[in-house]
């Protein structure tokens, strides 16, 4: 039998949700691991400190952006990057997990601490998304306003499925946000 039970990685963060939902601050990780069934040691194993179990796969969204952009043509317009770099982030969503996601936003809204972490995973991103688009050879002000407009259509996309009723198609939620981000911005090729 394996020294490691599978899903323990999903158990912690089930577990820390449940226990942040009844009062992120008070919450250690010693409580998180118990409440998994795993040592405090595994947990540390897992994640550097309490708050990563909510912001796990933030770095892999700025790595399949930037490899996103990478297969995007430099001479492809604003709305061809922005849509194929889309399409390529919200493959990470696990409809399985959408209720999950829900619950996890509503803690990080009513937690400051929480918000400033999420804010400073954004930025994160963006710096990868801006770096990546600045290595494709565009300069000027336009990286920072390309990588500005993915990470916040990425987080309209976001929210609108989390909020979704039902199992809402993905693909169609980043159809529905370039469209309305070109009305928006009509100038914007």
């Amino acid at each position: 039998m394996s020294r490691w039970q599978p899903g323990t990685r999903e158990r912690l963060q089930d577990a820390a949700l449940e226990l942040f939902e009844h009062g992120y601050d008070n919450t250690t990780a010693a409580e998180i691991a118990a409440r998994a069934g795993t040592a405090k040691s595994t947990f540390f194993r897992h994640f550097t400190d309490k708050r990563e179990v909510l912001f796990d796969g933030t770095a892999e969204i700025a790595e399949i952006a930037v490899a996103a952009i990478a297969t995007v043509p430099p001479e492809t317009p604003t709305f061809g990057l922005l849509d194929a770099v889309l399409r390529a982030i919200v493959q990470v969503f696990d409809p399985k997990k959408r209720l999950w996601y829900g619950r996890r936003q509503t803690v990080i809204d009513h937690n400051p601490e929480l918000r400033e972490r999420e804010l400073l995973k954004r930025q994160a991103q963006a710096e990868a998304i801006t770096a990546a688009l600045r290595e494709q050879g565009r300069d000027g002000l336009a990286p920072d306003l390309v990588a500005a407009l993915i990470g916040l259509s990425f987080h309209a996309v976001c929210t609108r499925w989390i909020e979704a009723s039902d199992d809402q198609d993905v693909a169609a939620l980043v159809a529905e946000v370039l469209t309305e981000l070109r009305a928006t911005v009509p100038t914007l090729k």
